[in-house]
């Protein structure tokens, strides 16, 4: 009995200590896809990387560990390269100007030792450049968001390489979210700003963002951003009597609320009506 407990205490003790190279994730809604970065990051520690460690030409994990995985909720582009919704592995060619990043299908693999050409999705190239400050841990971050996209940082050492990744869906995502809603909107004056805002954001049928930005007002004229928006549509559409109502409107409720920003704003909006008149 003894010698049996001994043998399950050897088997379920354990010490935790903190990882060289400890797992990481990094998650970012861009566009209307979530999409997420699992790897583990390998600090410099004294060492040159590339050119050194991690040399040039010679493919990369592009982290530490277990494959770099990159799972995606939905298609989306990468530097132009349509990416199906699922998971991949992240891996690279560092270059001194140049690298060369590879999308693959197999997850499952640590280092470079399994890895199949034949399982790319694709690949593609990008400058690097030299940071400002060193990067003692490798990172992975995102930043330059637009209504569809944003850029992927990728920084360790004085290196930084950055590419594109795009969800080309969002305007078909987003109409099929309009046409479902504003079938039967009620009286609901969220819908109709909501609705008001994309088609006046994308340049669509402005005249139907002027009945849904009215409808919106209708239904609750105490809102200084929405009468800024209503503002903003019927300026656009040349209605610019009922434009600078609108704002000196806004204008006043955003007073009354401490709103010095929309203040200023209807103050620019103001202007540019009134010069128009």
């Amino acid at each position: 009995m003894v010698v049996a407990l001994l043998i399950v205490w050897q088997v379920e003790a354990q010490i935790n200590t903190p990882q060289p190279s400890p797992l990481g994730e990094v998650s970012q809604t861009v566009g209307l896809t979530d999409v997420t970065i699992t790897y583990s990051r390998p600090g410099v520690k004294g060492r040159k990387i590339f050119g050194g460690l991690e040399a040039y030409d010679k493919l990369w994990r592009t982290g530490a560990n277990m494959a770099t995985k990159l799972t995606v909720s939905d298609e989306v582009t990468i530097e132009g390269n349509s990416l199906p919704k699922g998971e991949y592995a992240i891996f690279s060619i560092p270059g001194e100007d140049e690298w060369t990043m590879i999308i693959n299908k197999n997850t499952n693999q640590g280092g470079t030792g399994n890895y199949e050409e034949s399982e790319d999705v694709f690949r593609f190239k990008v400058p690097t450049k030299k940071t400002d400050m060193p990067f003692e841990t490798f990172t992975f971050m995102f930043s330059d968001f637009t209504n569809t996209g944003a850029a992927v940082h990728m920084v360790w050492e004085n290196t930084m390489v950055t590419f594109g990744i795009e969800d080309p869906n969002v305007d078909k995502k987003v109409m099929a979210q309009i046409d479902e809603q504003m079938a039967n909107p009620g009286d609901e004056p969220n819908l109709y700003y909501a609705a008001a805002n994309y088609f006046y954001t994308t340049d669509k049928d402005m005249q139907q963002a002027q009945e849904w930005i009215d409808k919106a007002v209708e239904l609750n004229n105490e809102r200084y951003w929405v009468m800024h928006l209503q503002a903003k549509i019927h300026e656009k559409n040349g209605k610019y009597e009922t434009a600078l109502a609108a704002a000196k409107k806004s204008k006043e409720l955003a007073s009354e609320n401490g709103n010095q920003a929309y203040v200023d704003m209807n103050d620019e909006l103001i202007a540019t009506i009134s010069e128009q008149m």
